[in-house]
């Protein structure tokens, strides 16, 4: 049921389908799967799903999970993403054209923690 709920995101799912068939999705494209990731996926299943990569193997993927999860990152807006994307060869947002492609806020369902934290991130800033 996780998998279903993350593979609810166009571009999470084309992370999955990428990773499945061994593809190297790119440090960017592991790290926006993994921060995304970890709120639909236990930390065993995130990692194994992540060491399917190519480029990447189990021991790396358990360290990203790890770091991910001790930093609690946010899960990125679509504008961060698209700047992670220039930086590598493999799309992490596949239509790039489409303004809602990359947004992960719009299709899936975070715990409320997430976006307590954005909101107290933008009450500081501002």
């Amino acid at each position: 049921m996780a998998m279903e709920d993350l593979r609810k995101n166009h571009m999470m799912a084309h992370l999955s389908d990428a990773l499945e068939q061994g593809q190297d999705i790119g440090h960017y494209g592991r790290l926006v799967y993994a921060i995304v990731g970890r709120h639909f996926l236990e930390g065993d299943d995130l990692t194994a799903q992540l060491a399917k990569d190519s480029d990447f193997d189990e021991e790396q993927a358990r360290d990203l999970v790890q770091q991910v999860q001790e930093h609690d990152y946010s899960p990125p807006g679509r504008a961060k993403i698209m700047e992670y994307q220039s930086k590598q060869s493999f799309p992490i947002i596949p239509e790039a054209g489409d303004p809602d492609e990359g947004n992960v806020y719009r299709d899936l369902d975070f715990p409320q923690h997430v976006y307590d934290h954005i909101q107290e991130y933008r009450h500081q800033k501002a």
